[in-house]
């Protein structure tokens, strides 16, 4: 038996948990939320202790600090040192073309993920945040590092290239990775043994500070929404998600934006940030009931943009089986449930508003039961795969 303590590092978050395996027990978890926001929320939770706090997360090194002390303290710890530690699993968004195996973190591991930041700015700085500070309060222990695009590595490469002069494909590795791996597979495989189809047509709809969908034809991912960084696809918290390439051109060569400039205007000041002014979705559905328009234009805009893509993955697998909300917004958000599944009934898709309503933390069913599609609401546990992975890499 041993104790893996996971490390899920986000773009605004930090989520923890202590996995005993391979019994899969969970001895304590905890997420730090709205990192670098004004008020920062902590959460922590082992047996009958919990605890909740606001206080000031400037970045991922204090909320890590912060989880390492309650795991360790007198009062709500449930490790005495770092030698109860048997190994630190680190979830890395990125590993380009080098990474797609479960890997021990090394300084060339660190070097190539740090290599790899250009294309996950908002992720790969904290992932290796996340194991530098892990190294630091657990020197003797093992760091390994479980990758999102990992998952992906099966998408076809009808899907995978683009329709760019082939020797940046071949010489330069530019194509569709995807992200969220981690999680889409978890669910997926979730969404499988729920509906007892193993060759089955999912799609994957991962909504969070960072969204993403995956198409997946018989477990394995076809194709994807990010693709050679994360920020294609779908309207995110501060990511613009699709975009006419032209209007990259128009910030630079017209109103005089460095190539620096524009990056950071669409990976860190667009998306649901650029059109209300936060990121948080959680205040900008309490604006829009309250009749703030631009809200609810970015809400519609949001439900508008995972439409699409639903009727383009429908369209490749030829058909559809279920589709799957997870994550913080997928989860939680019944209202970006509500939006997406309207006016869906020619896709064999028909949404329970009561059953939407309610919220529970396990896999359940929010269509109606004449519904030829599957609406499910499934819990993430990013965490869970990655303890799996782990204990199967030091076994």
């Amino acid at each position: 038996m041993s104790n893996i303590l996971i490390i899920n590092s986000g773009s605004s978050s930090l989520k923890f948990k202590l996995i005993n395996m391979p019994g899969e027990k969970v001895l304590a978890s905890g997420v730090v939320e709205r990192i670098g926001l004004k008020e920062s929320l902590i959460f922590y939770e082992s047996g009958s202790i919990y605890v909740s706090k606001k206080t000031n997360i400037p970045n991922h090194s204090s909320g890590l600090k912060e989880a390492t002390r309650l795991l360790m303290d007198y009062h709500t710890g449930v490790i005495k040192n770092q030698d109860d530690i048997a190994a630190i699993g680190h979830r890395v968004v990125h590993g380009g073309d080098l990474f797609y195996d479960t890997c021990l973190v090394d300084k060339k591991v660190k070097e190539q993920i740090k290599n790899l930041f250009s294309l996950a700015p908002l992720h790969n700085p904290p992932n290796l945040t996340g194991i530098e500070v892990a190294e630091e309060i657990f020197p003797n222990t093992r760091q390994i590092a479980v990758f999102d695009t990992a998952f992906h590595k099966t998408i076809p490469l009808k899907a995978r290239k683009y329709a760019i002069p082939n020797k940046f494909f071949e010489e330069h590795k530019i194509e569709l990775y995807g992200f969220h791996g981690i999680s889409h597979k978890y669910v997926s495989q979730q969404a499988i043994e729920y509906i007892n189809k193993p060759n089955s047509k999912i799609i994957s709809i991962h909504l969070g500070n960072g969204c993403s969908m995956t198409a997946v034809k018989n477990g394995e991912s076809i194709d994807h929404s990010l693709g050679f960084g994360p920020n294609n696809g779908l309207i995110m918290g501060t990511r613009s998600g699709d975009i006419d390439q032209s209007v990259i051109f128009f910030l630079i060569d017209k109103l005089g934006y460095s190539s620096q400039e524009a990056n950071q205007i669409l990976n860190k000041q667009s998306g649901m940030l650029g059109l209300t002014g936060n990121s948080d979705l959680r205040d900008i559905e309490d604006r829009a009931y309250e009749g703030d328009e631009s809200c609810k234009l970015a809400l519609e805009m949001n439900a508008y943009r995972i439409k699409k893509y639903i009727g383009a993955y429908a369209a490749i697998m030829n058909g559809l089986d279920a589709i799957i909300f997870t994550a913080g917004i997928g989860e939680n958000s019944s209202k970006i449930r509500e939006l997406v599944c309207k006016d869906m009934e020619f896709a064999g898709i028909e949404l329970d508003n009561d059953v939407n309503e309610m919220g529970s933390d396990e896999i359940r069913e929010i269509n109606k039961p004449e519904s030829k599609v599957k609406i499910l609401v499934i819990p993430t546990n990013e965490e869970l795969e990655i303890a799996k992975q782990c204990y199967q890499f030091i076994q």
